[in-house]
């Protein structure tokens, strides 16, 4: 008896991530979705631009590759296109939150019934391990060695925050996969919003906060550890916005 089998919706592709980077789970996370709602035919996903650029060769359902930032407005042309379609991205912090900032919000603010899985690592992987919008406060990285400087480059962007202040954000939820717990919290909240783009509901962006083991300096394991004493203190974990939970509790 097979209790434990690859998700129809992922590919045979071996995946090119390094030792203990989370996205494999967050990927299966995603696949798991789209089979347990029986979407894979008319599910079509966004490649971003970075690590997760050949998001592509993973997903067993159509894809397409939009260009640095843009995945949240090509998704946007997609679904308009046609609306019987579910529509997905998948970004990490360097595409979503720096130069994709202004789709995502906008996206958001229009309430485009599609769904965002936003990576959080607080670095950019795939061109060599620099500050990124979410790197946190002293956090040191290729391009602020002495650690991140507030009083020079800002703070991190916090984006669930900011996008549940927006009138047109549906579901807006941050989840981590750093532990059982967590990996099952963030299977129920990828697949409501998933659901919530079947349903019709509008804009649903679930942020993960993930690893970076290779960039970060630290053992596969190492890197949970950090995770979880540096990142969720300032990136706190749950709902921060969810227009239809009273009505689905009646």
């Amino acid at each position: 008896m097979i209790v434990f089998d690859k998700p129809k919706a992922l590919t045979d592709a071996p995946l090119h991530y390094c030792p203990g980077c989370t996205h494999g789970i967050i990927h299966r996370l995603v696949a798991e979705a789209i089979d347990n709602l029986n979407i894979g035919g008319e599910t079509i996903g966004v490649a971003s631009v970075g690590c997760s650029v050949f998001t592509y060769n993973y997903f067993n359902v159509d894809m397409v590759q939009a260009a640095h930032g843009r995945a949240p407005a090509v998704a946007t042309g997609v679904k308009r296109a046609d609306p019987s379609k579910i529509v997905f991205t998948y970004q990490g912090d360097g595409d979503l939150a720096s130069i994709g900032m202004a789709e995502t919000v906008h996206a958001a603010a229009r309430g485009e019934n599609i769904t965002i899985i936003f990576v959080n690592n607080a670095i950019y992987g795939m061109t060599g391990g620099q500050m990124a919008p979410t790197s946190l406060p002293g956090q040191v990285t290729q391009t602020s060695p002495y650690g991140r400087d507030t009083n020079t480059v800002g703070f991190p962007v916090k984006v669930c925050e900011l996008l549940s202040t927006l009138d047109g954000a549906g579901y807006i939820e941050r989840v981590a996969v750093n532990n059982v717990k967590n990996v099952k919290n963030a299977k129920k909240a990828i697949e409501k919003a998933f659901r919530n783009q079947v349903e019709g509901k509008g804009f649903s962006l679930i942020e993960v906060v993930s690893t970076c083991p290779t960039n970060w300096g630290k053992t596969p394991q190492g890197a949970l550890e950090w995770l979880e004493e540096n990142m969720l203190p300032y990136y706190p974990l749950g709902v921060y916005k969810d227009k239809f939970a009273k009505e689905e509790a009646k």
